[in-house]
């Protein structure tokens, strides 16, 4: 194997992010090697050999059915997935390489793990931090992201090095509530709060406050041709997966995402960057059960991507090489594809600064915490467990069925209203 220096090759950081549609553990195969293979064998050119990722992020939308997430029960599935992954990115890795757990947090259905390389980034991980942020109704986790931070310290410069933070989102759906996505992500830069970026500074700091941002997940954009276009009438056919079908007219396709144009307006994900997505076909909405065929309920769309940015970027240009970014069709438990890329980070600086170096933003946008955040935060999650833990209560009572449970425990009631109000016999008068 060759051998690597990140300070001159800089780090692979591979993320991967399914919407796997409240199936719990049966949302994923035990054989990973689909979704977390292909990234090692792209990189194969890199170094002259194959080279595992120093870094792999695995973020999950509606990881559980949602009274389950809203009561906070997500521990046995999160562990369930923890131990799954480690177990198929160390087996397939190219070299048998070993991996840690840096962290892992969920909210709801939003869940967020992170790995590093035990014989290179892991060794050099420290103040590791994690956050969640809920911006359903009620500021409840239906909707809203996790995020992971930590910094990868350097040998020469312990106090300095670099900073990572990587966000996992799930965004209010449907094809018109574009403003509503807006405001989400507005909300979860202002309300998805780590500790002060230096010991100077008293105030939280938001997801941009970093070296190194990633930000993924279920975000809900969608296609949105206008009527005028030719292909508009065959939106919720199968003639349409069809016209679709090729890199051409996907690349055609692109200029009516959503997502491109709101980041295009600066209305959203400022200063991130995005690989070229229409490459591969739209992650949303397929037939559950189906590796190709869509539903004609939704406009076939890029729901699911992935966004990054760090400080060595211009305005107009990432410094991140993106190698591979890509859907995983085989995955047919959900109405979402997974999807996965590759990112070559730039070479880290070898100076002895203790300065941690940030992102650099447009001089227009200054994102600034929410002074209310925690108060969101926890009413949220109040509203979460109270919700929550009624609806898990009623589908005991109806057999897995919380509409069932409702019923058998209104006419529970009817029963037991009755029955403390009915007329006493005739023995009890005597």
């Amino acid at each position: 194997m060759a051998t690597v220096n990140p300070n001159k090759d800089g780090l692979l950081v591979q993320i991967a992010s399914y919407n796997t549609n409240l199936q719990g553990i049966l949302g994923l195969p035990q054989d990973l090697v689909d979704w977390l293979s292909p990234t090692l064998q792209v990189s194969k050119f890199l170094s002259g050999g194959a080279r595992a990722p120093d870094i792999v992020a695995v973020g999950f939308q509606e990881l559980l059915p949602l009274h389950l997430g809203l009561a906070g029960l997500s521990k046995a599935i999160l562990d369930n997935r923890n131990a799954l992954i480690l177990s198929q990115i160390e087996a397939h890795a190219p070299n048998k390489e070993k991996y840690s757990l840096v962290a892992k947090i969920a909210n709801v259905g939003i869940a967020l793990l992170v790995y590093a390389r035990d014989d290179g980034v892991a060794r050099r991980v420290t103040d590791v931090q994690t956050a969640w942020t809920g911006c359903g109704p009620g500021y409840m986790g239906n909707k809203g992201a996790v995020g992971i931070r930590f910094r990868v310290a350097e040998d020469t410069a312990p106090e300095g090095g670099e900073t990572f933070t990587f966000v996992n989102c799930h965004l209010t759906p449907f094809n018109h509530k574009v403003k509503q996505r807006l405001n989400d992500y507005k909300h979860i830069v202002s309300t998805l709060l780590f500790p002060p970026s230096s010991a100077k500074s008293k105030a939280p700091s938001t997801l941009y406050d970093t070296s190194h941002l990633f930000v993924f997940g279920d975000m809900n954009f969608r296609v949105d041709l206008p009527s005028t276009h030719p292909l508009s009438a065959l939106v919720k056919t199968s003639q349409f997966s069809e016209a679709i079908s090729s890199g051409s007219s996907r690349e055609e396709l692109k200029e009516f995402d959503q997502l491109t144009n709101e980041k295009n307006k600066g209305n959203v994900f400022v200063g991130l960057h995005e690989g070229e997505f229409w490459k591969f076909k739209c992650s949303y909405k397929y037939k559950v059960g189906e590796v190709d065929q869509y539903s004609v309920r939704r406009i076939p769309s890029w729901t699911d991507r992935i966004l990054y940015a760090t400080h060595k970027d211009t305005p107009d240009q990432s410094a991140v090489k993106n190698l591979l970014y890509t859907s995983i069709p085989s995955y047919t438990t959900s109405d979402h594809k997974p999807i996965i890329t590759l990112l070559l980070l730039p070479p880290r600086d070898t100076t002895s600064s203790k300065i941690i170096p940030k992102l650099t933003l447009p001089s227009s946008y200054h994102p600034v915490p929410d002074p209310n955040a925690g108060v969101k935060r926890w009413t949220g999650r109040v509203l979460d467990r109270f919700i929550g833990v009624i609806w898990w209560v009623f589908t005991l009572l109806g057999a897995g069925s919380g509409l069932f449970g409702f019923v058998n425990f209104f006419v529970g009631l009817c029963a037991f209203t009755w029955w403390k109000g009915r007329p006493l016999n005739a023995t009890n008068n005597v």
